[in-house]
């Protein structure tokens, strides 16, 4: 419950308690299903490919002005990835912890995670992880298996997968990714998220009627469906049923997220 009236006060004072920031477009990775770069990601007035990013003082004064101009309580730092300007990023998450925000920098750790961020209150390293090494690695190459491990060590990192459809082709897949990503003492714990297609969208990542209906058959569960047979059940009951927790856990899982503002702070050239 702790963060749930703060949330309110700001939100009956007209601002939202969550701030999500683009702070650069440069990704060394080029992953399927990928919509940052898409047409309308950013409203289809301008592509994120004709925009400019800011950097080094600009950047960290920009990112400063827009947490005080809209005031969050929680702020997610996306990209591209932002690894790529872990220098200003060294500068803003001390500052933006010592104001008493929640920090959550997103990253696929394609390079170092900076030691000192684990000791930085407040601040939570989402990994990108989509799959066990043989899917994950060809996917997001060049951040590899190799270097995801070797970049996390000494941090406690929330492992976050997106469930695309090459996941859900082998039953156990996903038990089996939790169970590696649990024993590592380096993981503080594991989201998922469902592959959300974009209107229009044919692609291999995005799963298909077929592939709820076409499971083998299994021994009945509690609910009288086959274990393998998602006919008829919730998202939350697929989710519950797949990831192995309880109904109501998927369902928070699959609510949608607080309002909140989406802000890239760039410049257009």
């Amino acid at each position: 419950m702790k963060g749930i009236f703060p949330a309110w006060g700001r939100i009956l004072q007209g601002y939202r308690p969550n701030l999500s920031i683009e702070i650069t477009r440069e990704c060394p990775l080029r992953c399927p299903g990928c919509y940052a770069y898409g047409d309308d990601h950013l409203g289809g007035d301008v592509t994120l490919r004709q925009m400019a990013d800011l950097k080094g003082d600009a950047l960290v004064a920009g990112v400063l002005e827009a947490v005080r101009l809209h005031k969050p309580l929680h702020l997610s730092i996306i990209g591209g990835e932002p690894l790529v300007r872990f220098r200003e990023l060294d500068q803003l998450l001390p500052q933006l912890s010592a104001q008493g925000l929640y920090v959550q920098v997103v990253t696929s750790a394609v390079r170092p995670i900076p030691e000192a961020w684990a000791s930085i209150p407040r601040l939570q390293v989402v990994v990108s992880i989509d799959g066990l090494p043989a899917e994950h690695n060809v996917r997001r190459a060049p951040a590899t298996y190799d270097r995801i491990l070797k970049h996390i060590t000494g941090h406690q990192i929330t492992v976050h997968c997106t469930i695309t459809r090459q996941i859900v082709q082998r039953d156990g897949y996903l038990e089996d990714f939790l169970e590696f990503w649990s024993a590592n003492a380096d993981t503080r714990q594991i989201w998922f998220s469902l592959y959300t297609p974009q209107l229009g969208e044919e692609s291999e990542e995005r799963l298909r009627p077929e592939d709820r209906a076409a499971r083998p058959a299994q021994p009945l569960s509690e609910t009288g469906h086959a274990e393998g047979d998602d006919r008829g059940l919730s998202d939350a009951a697929v989710v519950a049923r797949r990831v192995h927790v309880r109904e109501d856990d998927a369902l928070r899982l699959l609510r949608p997220a607080a309002p909140h503002h989406a802000l890239s702070v760039r410049r257009q050239p």
